[in-house]
């Protein structure tokens, strides 16, 4: 980030010191946050366009295995029409003049990738979740605990900077729903194919959300946003987890298809998961409820609903896509040089959900110490 500052350019513009179109617009291409994305899938150019909406960055460096997709993000993205592509992300990490690093990769690569952005020393910006398996987090935990401390690490729990979830997550912390005794997470949407398909061995990385070994199970891949709020409300990580799952007619990979875990808490707060992909493509049902002794919250995406037992039920719409929110909250915290490190938190839920999974497999309950000795 070189040139004028934003501040300094806003502070020009407020002191009613013009500046001429052509050297406003050099001086905010100057100072962009300059991006390299690792990963260009669907979900990696879903976060690109946000970033390049936002104006305050410059995607200008694009790595993915397969070049179809690097050719999709330059459509979808017509700014990174002239991003250099590479064919190893650790050349895009070797670049000094990328500042911060996307990561939107199969979940199984995670710690591989975080890893050797913060020995790159990039500002990062990774999807969930943290790894998936017990290896592989403790992997990407470690390369956190030495991350340079200068450096802002954002994972994509974007829930996290949603207004709404935020009001929703003082009304707990703040004793207003009285005391929390009960959590509850639906994550009910389609998504496993009930059709036999038939592509080729060499083509399973391209559909690595359907092997466990690749994507967690979707309870990691996917349910992991849900147990996140849980813990993120709760204040702390499960001590045990019990549950049962498998599949019904999912006919490609090795996932489950249906799931429900009950975790317990400290001081006895249980939060419950329920989930399933295979619901109808337009069906979908994804919220978490919390329980108290003075009312019950609802939270999702689009709304949070507070009912407080008495009066109207408050019900406060999201304004706009909450990713928007998390993406600003990246850049606002690079450009201001006030960085943290979310690692820590993202590698405890992702912790849970294979928690919840164990606990499946093992047809018991099962604890968090086990999980970790695992």
């Amino acid at each position: 980030m070189h040139g004028i500052s934003r501040r300094e350019a806003l502070a020009g513009a407020a002191a009613g010191i013009g500046l001429a179109p052509r050297a406003a617009r050099a001086a905010q291409a100057s100072s962009a946050v300059t991006v390299g994305m690792i990963g260009t899938g669907s979900r990696g150019r879903f976060d690109g366009i946000l970033f390049a909406q936002d104006g305050r960055a410059r995607i200008v460096a694009l790595y993915d295995i397969v070049p179809e997709q690097i050719e999709k993000t330059r459509s979808a993205i017509p700014s990174t029409a002239k991003a250099r592509a590479y064919k190893d992300y650790r050349e895009l990490l070797a670049d000094p003049s990328i500042d911060a690093v996307l990561i939107a990769t199969p979940v199984f690569l995670h710690p591989e990738h975080f890893e050797a952005a913060v020995k790159a020393r990039k500002h990062i910006y990774i999807e969930k979740p943290a790894g998936a398996d017990v290896a592989g987090v403790k992997r990407l935990l470690e390369a956190a605990r030495q991350a340079d401390k200068a450096r802002h690490i954002v994972f994509g729990f974007q829930n996290r900077y949603s207004p709404e979830y935020n009001t929703a997550e003082e009304i707990v912390r703040t004793g207003k729903l009285g005391e929390l005794l009960m959590m509850e997470c639906h994550f009910i949407k389609g998504g496993a194919p009930i059709r036999p398909l038939d592509y080729p061995p060499e083509e399973r990385l391209r559909h690595w959300g359907a092997w466990r070994d690749m994507s967690g199970d979707f309870i990691v891949e996917q349910d992991c946003h849900g147990l996140d709020i849980l813990n993120w409300f709760a204040k702390a990580h499960p001590l045990k987890a019990i549950g049962s799952g498998g599949r019904i007619k999912r006919s490609y990979g090795d996932n489950f298809d249906h799931l429900s875990v009950t975790y317990e808490y400290p001081g006895g707060l249980r939060g419950m998961l329920v989930a399933t992909q295979l619901t109808p493509p337009r069906y979908r049902d994804v919220r978490e409820q919390f329980f108290g002794t003075r009312g019950v919250l609802e939270t999702h995406r689009q709304y949070y609903k507070w009912d407080r037992g008495e009066g109207p039920i408050v019900k406060v719409d999201s304004k706009r896509e909450i990713t928007i929110d998390a993406v600003e909250s990246f850049l606002n915290k690079v450009l201001a040089g006030k960085p943290e490190n979310t690692a820590f938190s993202a590698c405890e839920s992702t912790f849970t959900s294979i928690l919840g999974r164990m606990a499946m497999d093992a047809r018991r309950e099962l604890t968090w110490e086990e999980m970790l000795r695992s």
